[in-house]
């Protein structure tokens, strides 16, 4: 079973489910919302069914034939949808109503995250920068600028001084089209740069960006708090029992394919649903293994079309309900310089435009190469949410 609040007042969101659904209305709602339960048996979408039309609200279901299982469509309000939890949980079906309260909760209130680290508590009460340091020849932003390790080491220095929390330190490029590098390889790259980082300012909170467990496990001694996992544990079957043993945050990203093809035709029927499943898969994953500091990436860039991205941002709020923090990363992608016909130094005002917005619409942790100008939209929206009267 799986809940999704969805924005269906977006004009193009409501027409996607108005043709799935068969609904027949228009929309002149400007506050009405979605709650989609999805992969229910025909029993209890009955039950369920039920509940809702005797509670006098709307109701569309859809019979999935190719998998024997049904899909709801509940459109309404939010005090709607808090009442109908309420009466599903004294129908007798406790999780259901319990699930439901809880992605309603988490859409709506304030979300105070703590991961508890090694040596510290790492605490999401507004958004928390993440700065990139590619210790890559070929990475699509900075073109190997901090390839050399002392220079990568200043360069984290820096982001810190910036104001990025978290140092996101990465050995091997995950552009389009970019070919895997050895074990070793990665190692000698990244390993050097966590100890100089962590010997300059031992305070450091360091996040390695690796699909290898091996690489993982060495970066966490080195004193790496994070394992970025843009495969989110698919590609090593290791990284599971690394991350478990060590007891650190893992970041679960989406992504179709491997950076190799990932941009190779990528489709979807509905990129949001897409994506919001394949992490709930991957967190009942990790949590079934044991771990329980998850954070989510949608995995902008990454095995997607250019409106995938900019959907992605429109409704990236939608993945709240997935009670995880949510880290973003737009910073110079590719779709924004398709879209605006800008060279990857020219991405710059772009960036910071589609950062706000996802700030705005609930980005934890915005994963960028600007902290600094970053930095200066998250203190702006902070003092826009702290206005009194």
């Amino acid at each position: 079973m799986i809940i999704q609040l969805i924005e269906i007042n977006i004009p193009y969101v409501f027409k996607r489910y108005l043709k799935k659904y068969n609904i027949y209305r228009d929309l002149y709602e400007i506050d009405l919302l979605a709650l989609e339960i999805r992969d229910l048996t025909d029993e209890l979408a009955e039950n369920t069914r039920h509940i809702i039309l005797r509670n006098k609200e709307i109701c569309y279901v859809k019979k999935r034939e190719d998998e024997n299982k049904v899909d709801l469509l509940i459109l309404g309000s939010f005090v709607i949808f808090k009442e109908l939890a309420k009466n599903i949980t004294a129908s007798g079906n406790e999780d259901m109503g319990h699930r439901i309260a809880s992605v309603l909760k988490n859409y709506s209130d304030k979300r105070v995250y703590n991961l508890k680290l090694k040596s510290k508590q790492l605490s999401f009460q507004q958004t928390s920068l993440m700065g990139i340091v590619n210790v890559t020849p070929d990475s699509f932003s900075d073109g190997g600028k901090y390839f050399d390790k002392q220079k990568a080491i200043e360069f984290a220095l820096k982001l810190i001084d910036d104001g990025a929390l978290i140092i996101d330190v990465g050995g091997e490029s995950t552009r389009p089209n970019s070919e895997s590098i050895s074990l070793e390889e990665e190692l000698n790259r990244v390993i050097p740069v966590i100890e100089g980082i962590i010997k300059a300012n031992p305070k450091t909170l360091i996040s390695i960006d690796t699909t290898k467990s091996v690489v993982a496990k060495e970066a966490i001694k080195a004193g790496a708090s994070i394992v970025n996992d843009i495969s989110a544990m698919r590609f090593d079957k290791k990284m599971i029992e690394v991350v478990a043993e060590e007891k650190v945050p893992v970041i679960l990203m989406h992504m179709l394919g491997k950076p190799k093809d990932m941009q190779q035709n990528p489709f979807y029927n509905d990129v949001i649903l897409e994506i919001y499943d394949f992490l709930n898969e991957r967190i009942k994953f990790a949590e079934k293994n044991g771990i329980n500091k998850i954070i989510i990436d949608p995995g902008i860039g990454f095995g997607k079309r250019v409106y995938d991205n900019y959907e992605i941002v429109n409704r990236l709020s939608e993945f709240k309900g997935l009670s995880k923090p949510i880290v973003v990363g737009i910073s110079r992608k590719s779709f924004l310089g398709k879209s605006l016909d800008l060279e990857v130094d020219e991405r710059s005002e772009a960036t910071l435009i589609a950062e706000t917005i996802a700030i705005k619409n609930g980005a934890d942790i915005i994963r960028t190469h600007d902290v600094k100008q970053t930095n200066s939209s998250v203190k702006i929206f902070s003092s826009l949410s702290q206005v009194e009267d």
